[in-house]
């Protein structure tokens, strides 16, 4: 390709993406007119995609972790000829309903591989998609899983902690195939990037154990060496590209007015004119969308060959690949949870829901291969390696193990990055009270709609000693507030079990497994076969008669509310036990089944060894909450239960006296009604 050739190519780009953020009123040019010449370099000559096919498992994937560069994104797919990026949708950027959303959305359009915009979680999505397609190769081999992750990444992107975390793990684990492309401008949204940085970002990397390199962003030779030189490294690459934010701005290049808005008419005209790109807006001229077209037909030949490959493989290596590309998950799931709900009523024992988890996934693990696990340095705290699993290792990728380090932001959005390349479940852990460091990576995870579980444990002050700091408090509320996520907090073995497998089947969406340390006794008594847990609440008790009081309580606080229950009745109170593992799917069951759960006990009361947030929408504004309203304390967890009030007496008195208020106003009620005055 000729310099001309290159430079009108680069150009439509440019010019689509300063009509469209100016038409919005609202965007970010800067980034996609600087950036132009190395997507145009990286677009047409190396990446590896096909429009006809976009989900081919083999594609390379591409990450603009720089998400706010959108119309970068979006210009070079409509280039390309991906059907559902028309000129229509680009002509709607950042308008209702588009797909050409602000920011890159995952499911918004075909070739937007993850959602991006909260900078930094693009450049770790990508370390779990490079990781993923290592371990997939080593199951399949590399005939059939081969292909590189590149990045697109900015100033912010490596200002942003997490990028430390996502660096240091890629180093340490060679992941050779993740190639970052620096947009290296030195301008942020204040300014020049001097006013808050002067990090050297090549030698950062290199510390890392990173290739890296500085290069000419507007040569497109120099750009294709870089690359071809990080394709053949046997390490993660970084190549810092110097750019001209706004390239070809009159006035605005090389400075913050080029950003986060809109260059304005004149600005637009007389880039116009520097660059020769005589075309009304949105005009993209018959032989420049040829020569794109062209680009993205490059992979046909490649991927009709990578075909033929899989369609040769034996039968059942061609199912399971399909199987776990696809998402399916296997019959045998439903036959591993039987068999630990088998165990846990054949021969019940006290013990941490941590280690009911750790129990159930000896058996999922083995049932499902595409499992893989890992921890943020407390592997032995949350019991998420079983006995048979190996570890990923640097250049070893046949294990089913992740060591994360004490890193949880990264874990957590490196797993997304596994889940959206596919053909994986990734599951990890920490503490519940570190989902702090997970949340922004959950939240898009459940943005995305994609099924990652995470095994958060030491669940509440039954930690006991390590104190308040690591003692949640106000989690599991702040992870019901997030949508389209699940929290399941399950009271024993039979609980963990079903939690599980409603957490393998919610293919749509993340779920938190919130675990104890302390043990606890088994509340099933009887073998049943349906996952009773799926409707997020269920009557676990009955009261002897018709109940006076309802209980509710989830994970550990259960077994307070079966004792309370014993003792109330014994007391003449007749009072029923509901176990609420997941509020989000008892929100999702009918009308009937929740009206019929909650009871029309005329005293409510929920126990958790938390804030109360959230439960009122069960127990009702007036109900009664036995929990927690502060922070916790050091000491261990059975003098901590008695100190904050969370014992079986507490709901006992809680219970009796909100039953003698009751009782009080129904009398009063009734006294009322046989007054005189009243007739």
């Amino acid at each position: 390709m000729g310099r001309d050739t290159h430079d009108r190519m680069a150009n439509a780009i440019r010019a689509l993406a300063m009509d469209a953020v100016e038409m919005a009123k609202s965007g970010h040019p800067g980034l996609p007119m600087g950036a132009a010449d190395i997507a145009t370099v990286l677009f047409t000559r190396f990446l590896k995609f096909d429009p006809a096919d976009p989900a081919w498992p083999d594609r390379d994937r591409f990450v603009l972790s720089a998400g706010h560069g959108s119309m970068l994104l979006y210009a070079v797919l409509h280039l390309l000829g991906y059907a559902d990026m028309t000129i229509a949708e680009i002509k709607r950027f950042r308008q209702l309903g588009s797909k050409t959303a602000g920011h890159p959305e995952y499911g918004h359009a075909t070739g937007i591989e993850t959602t991006t915009g909260p900078l930094g979680q693009g450049l770790a999505n990508a370390v779990g998609m490079a990781l993923a397609e290592r371990i997939m190769a080593a199951r399949f081999g590399d005939a059939i899983v081969d292909h590189h992750t590149y990045v697109l990444a900015s100033d912010g992107d490596f200002m942003e902690g997490i990028s430390q975390e996502a660096i240091a793990l890629a180093g340490h684990l060679r992941l050779a195939k993740l190639i970052v492309l620096f947009d290296d401008n030195g301008i942020t949204i204040d300014g020049k990037l001097s006013l808050a940085d002067s990090t050297d970002q090549v030698a950062r990397v290199k510390a890392s154990g990173w290739n890296a390199s500085r290069i000419d962003g507007h040569d497109p030779d120099a750009i294709g060496v870089a690359i071809e030189a990080a394709r053949k490294s046997d390490r993660p690459t970084l190549i810092a590209c110097r750019t001209t934010i706004g390239f070809g701005a009159p006035s605005k290049a090389n400075s913050e007015k080029a950003h986060g808005s809109p260059l304005g008419a004149e600005e637009i005209k007389g880039v116009r004119a520097r660059l020769g790109w005589n075309y009304p807006p949105f005009e993209i001229p018959a032989d420049v969308i040829d020569l794109w077209r062209k680009a993205g037909a490059r992979s046909q030949g490649t991927r009709k060959a990578w075909g033929e490959r899989v369609a040769a493989l034996d039968a059942a290596t061609r199912a399971e690949f399909e199987r776990r590309v696809a998402g399916k998950l296997p019959v045998s799931l439903a036959t591993a949870v039987r068999a630990v709900k088998e165990q846990a009523i054949e021969k019940p024992e006290e013990i941490a829901t941590r280690k009911a988890s750790e129990v159930s996934l000896e058996a999922l693990v083995e049932a499902l291969p595409e499992m893989i696990g890992g921890s943020a340095d407390l592997t032995g705290s949350n019991n998420t390696k079983t006995k048979n699993m190996t570890v990923i290792a640097p250049g070893e990728f046949k294990g089913r193990f992740v060591h994360w380090g004490v890193r949880e932001h990264l874990m957590a959005a490196a797993m997304n990055g596994m889940a959206l390349h596919g053909g994986i479940i990734p599951y990890s852990g920490t503490f519940l009270v570190f989902s702090d460091y997970c949340r922004p990576a959950l939240r898009l995870a459940a943005l995305m709609g994609k099924r990652v579980i995470h095994v958060m444990t030491h669940d509440s002050i039954g930690l006991g000693e390590d104190g308040p700091t690591h003692q949640p408090v106000e989690h599991l509320a702040a992870l019901r507030a997030i949508p389209n996520l699940y929290l399941l907090r399950p009271a024993d073995l039979t609980e963990t079990a079903e939690c599980w497998q409603l957490a393998l089947q919610h293919a749509d969406g993340p779920s938190v497994l919130a675990l104890t340390r302390q043990n606890l006794p088994a509340m099933r008594k009887r073998f049943v076969e349906e996952n009773l847990s799926a409707r997020g609440a269920y009557e676990l008790a009955p009261a002897s008669a018709k109940a006076e009081v309802s209980l509710f309580a989830s994970g550990s606080e259960v077994s307070l509310c079966l004792a309370a229950q014993e003792q109330l009745e014994k007391k003449g109170v007749p009072t029923r036990v509901v176990s609420v593992p997941c509020f989000e799917l008892f929100f999702m069951q009918p009308a009937q089944y929740r009206y019929a759960v909650i009871g029309d006990a005329p005293v409510r009361l929920a126990v958790e060894a938390a804030v109360r947030m959230g439960w009122d929408a069960i127990i009702g504004t007036d109900g009664a909450f036995v929990g927690m309203s502060g922070f916790g304390a050091s000491a261990p967890y059975q003098d901590l239960y008695a100190h904050f009030g969370i014992t079986s007496e507490a709901v006992v008195a809680a219970a009796l006296d909100s039953f003698g208020r009751e009782k009080k106003a129904a009398g009063a009620k009734a006294s009322a009604r046989r007054s005189p005055s009243a007739r």
